[in-house]
This record gives C-alpha cells, structure tokens and sequence, in this order.
C-alpha cells in the first residue's frame, strides 16, 4: 500500500515520519508488559490528524464503498470522517451492550485478554461493499472479528485500513492473509 500511495502523494515519505512523530508511546499500558501507541497525541495535531484522513482517502477514494465499519472507540476517530469523505455511510462496531437494537457479535483475542464486538444486525445489507478501519493492528483480534461480522451480513469486505501497524506483534503477517478472516 505505502507504494501505491508514495506515487499518489507528494512529500508521502515526509508526511508518514510527521504522522508517526505526533504519536506518543507508554510503557506497561493497560497492564504491564504492554507498550501502549497513543493516537489521542495524533489527533490533537491538526496537521497529523488531517494527514491521517488524506492519506485514509487517497488509498481508497478509487474504490466502491458502501459502508465503513470501525470498532470502538479509537477506530471511529478515523473511521467516521473517511466514511463522511469517502461518501460512504458509517456502521458502529461496539462492544457488549452499547448497541440500542438487535446486534450479532463476535468474540476476539487482545494481546492482553479477550472481548467481543457487535454490530446491529441490520446495519450491513447483503452485497454492500465494506472497508473496515480500525486506529491500530497489533494481534489482529479486532479487525478479524468485525471482518466476520461484516461477512455474517452478507458484505463484501473490500479492505481494512489501520493507522498503526504494529508489525512485532503480527500486524504485517494479518495484513499478507487476504483470507486471514
């Protein structure tokens, strides 16, 4: 993807290193052990934050996105305006008891526990064409799980999109296994 975009992009190198520079690191968070990305320093920097959201754009304004599904809470920071931007409608993926009507759900591993998600059971209709979008892939627990609910509605998934890849702990891995859901 970066390669694709590096053509589409001026300055892309340049941008990506400002991006990655707004985003603060913390050690032994949520539990220790854990080296917790926080994107909430991304998002404060209007610069980084309107890059992120270009960049989200630029990779997928090419394709026919009906939906953009993103799971709670840091996915819908990036997911609702490229919904918006993209001219696509935005579907909530949250976790257990959140959600007003009738959902579907789908249990995951984090790399620090388990969850599930839910989705409304109505909120994808059968064809439509999805990009999930999610802030980080680390493990890949919570995009497979909104993958297969995307799936269970009868979507089409067209992509997923991150804006951190955590690549030690198999993000690059998930994202080279088209079928990984």
């Amino acid at each position: 993807m970066h390669n694709i975009l590096r053509g589409r992009i001026s300055d892309f190198d340049n941008k990506i290193e400002y991006m990655k520079s707004t985003i603060t690191s913390i050690q032994d968070y949520p539990v220790p052990g854990i080296l917790f990305r926080d994107i909430t320093t991304l998002c404060e920097d209007a610069r980084a934050f309107g890059l992120t959201i270009d960049m989200l754009y630029e990779a997928f304004k090419d394709v026919k996105i009906d939906k953009v599904l993103s799971s709670e809470a840091r996915g819908f920071v990036f997911g609702a305006p490229l919904a918006a931007r993209l001219g696509a409608g935005f579907v909530m993926v949250r976790k257990p008891g959140k959600l007003p009507r009738e959902t579907m759900k789908e249990e995951y591993q984090l790399e620090y526990g388990t969850n599930e998600l839910h989705m409304h059971v109505d909120s994808v209709k059968e064809g439509e064409r999805v990009l999930c979008v999610d802030d980080l892939l680390a493990t890949g627990g919570t995009i497979i799980a909104t993958i297969k609910l995307a799936q269970r509605a009868g979507a089409q998934v067209v992509g997923a999109a991150f804006v951190i890849d955590l690549v030690d702990l198999g993000g690059a891995v998930i994202k080279s296994r088209p079928n990984a859901a």
